[in-house]
């Protein structure tokens, strides 16, 4: 019976977090490298347009802890304590994306908000499970 609610032994269970850790290391990586190759200016301008307090101060704020955030998930070092201000920076992201731009939940002609749900999700979840197997945290402990 246990096999059905529980089929999964806890050595087996300790990788489940790696995936996610590294893909959404490689999407937070992308993210603020984007800002910065794009040009920062232009991204707190657009900060500016949504009405976001110290937009070019906020701009570069948001690329470089999506960057380097987003390469410390990667390693899976400080894997509790870096994803909880990805996750907030996610939440905000949300907001914004269904509150201020009107977007829908999942995009036909413009993108929705749905992958900015599923990052805050996969943020919150390494802020509390941590990095799992094969991370620089692990050899920290």
């Amino acid at each position: 019976m246990d096999f059905l609610v529980d089929p999964w032994s806890q050595d087996l269970l300790d990788w489940g977090p790696v995936p996610v850790r590294i893909v959404l290391g490689v999407i937070f990586v992308d993210a603020g490298f984007g800002k910065w190759h794009r040009g920062i200016s232009g991204t707190g301008d657009w900060f500016a347009g949504l009405g976001i307090p110290f937009p070019q101060a906020q701009a570069r704020l948001v690329a470089s802890l999506e960057l380097v955030g987003g390469a410390l998930l990667i390693l899976g070092l400080f894997t509790h304590w870096v994803a909880i201000p990805l996750a907030a920076n996610m939440l905000v992201a949300t907001y914004i994306a269904k509150v201020k731009l009107r977007l829908p939940f999942q995009g036909g002609e413009v993108q929705g908000y749905e992958l900015n749900v599923i990052l805050l999700a996969a943020a919150g979840t390494l802020a509390v499970g941590g990095a799992g197997t094969l991370s620089l945290d692990e050899l920290l402990a």
